[in-house]
Order: C-alpha cells, then sequence, then structure tokens
C-alpha cells in the first residue's frame, strides 16, 4: 500500500515519508485527524514509510548556526519559533544544526510551520544534506511533542 486517503493518529509522534525505506519527503503526523493528505502538507496521496518519533525529555534544546560545521550566527532554541527573523536571525538559511536532549524537532523552509519540513533527532548535524533537505532554506522551528 503506498496511497493514504486519511490518517489518525491516535498516540505518538510519527515521521512518514513519500518513499519507502524512510526516503523522501517528510510528513511529521501528531496526535489527531488528517482527512486528506493536504493535511498532512503533503503534494500527493503517496506514503510509503513512516516510524515513530521519540518523546522530549529534560534539557531539550535546538542551536542552528549560519555556517557549515557549526560556524557564524548561532541562536538557541528551547520553544517553538514560527518565524526565525523575529528572533534576530539575519538569514532564510540554516546550515548545521546541534539537538540537545531525547527529543526532536522540525525545521520549515517557510514562516509560521509551513513548506517542505525536516525532522531532526538528537545529534550534530554539520550541513543541512545531514538531514537529508534539498537546501539550507529554514523559516521556522517547532518541537515535536507527543500527546499518549
Amino acid at each position: 500500500m503506498n496511497r493514504v486517503n486519511s490518517i489518525r493518529v491516535e498516540s505518538g509522534a510519527w515521521v512518514c515519508y513519500d518513499h519507502p525505506d524512510f526516503r523522501g519527503q517528510q510528513f511529521i503526523l501528531e496526535h489527531g485527524d488528517y482527512p486528506d493528505f493536504l493535511c498532512w502538507n503533503g503534494h500527493n496521496d503517496h506514503m510509503g514509510s513512516c516510524r515513530p518519533v521519540g518523546m522530549h525529555g529534560e534539557n531539550f534544546r535546538l542551536e542552528i548556526f549560519e555556517g557549515c560545521n557549526f560556524t557564524g550566527q548561532c541562536l538557541e532554541f528551547q520553544d517553538d519559533c514560527p518565524f526565525l527573523q523575529s528572533r534576530g536571525w539575519a538569514k532564510n538559511c540554516v546550515n548545521a544544526v546541534k539537538v540537545y536532549g531525547d527529543g526532536a524537532w522540525v525545521l520549515y523552509e517557510e514562516p509560521n510551520y509551513h513548506g517542505r519540513m525536516y525532522l531532526v533527532e538528537r545529534g550534530d548535524f554539520r550541513n543541512y544534506s545531514d538531514w537529508e533537505a534539498h537546501s539550507s532554506r529554514v523559516q521556522s522551528v517547532r518541537r515535536v511533542v507527543n500527546f499518549f
């Protein structure tokens, strides 16, 4: 099955991909109903694979960097940010990320949590290709919060 018409997430959070083997465009689904692919920010009804996302814990934070390999301007987040430039971020791109704690964050290409989304979990991402993005464009960030 690779076509999905609707989804109900009853617990936890999931990252789904439009290709098998956890490849392709990512969709982050949290508790709730998604009556059609437009509701999960999809461009079509193809769903190739899914996996659960870990819960967030203490010391849950994100650092973003202007340059690759953690260089240039740096900004830290512990809460969602609908528009990076409102927090003093000078550009519309992020080239490196560090995720601390047991949680996950979603990076969005557009302000207000729109556009392509990319899941980043604990670890160091030295370049946007490390989180499988096609470009460094990031304009909003949001924590993944699991509801059980």
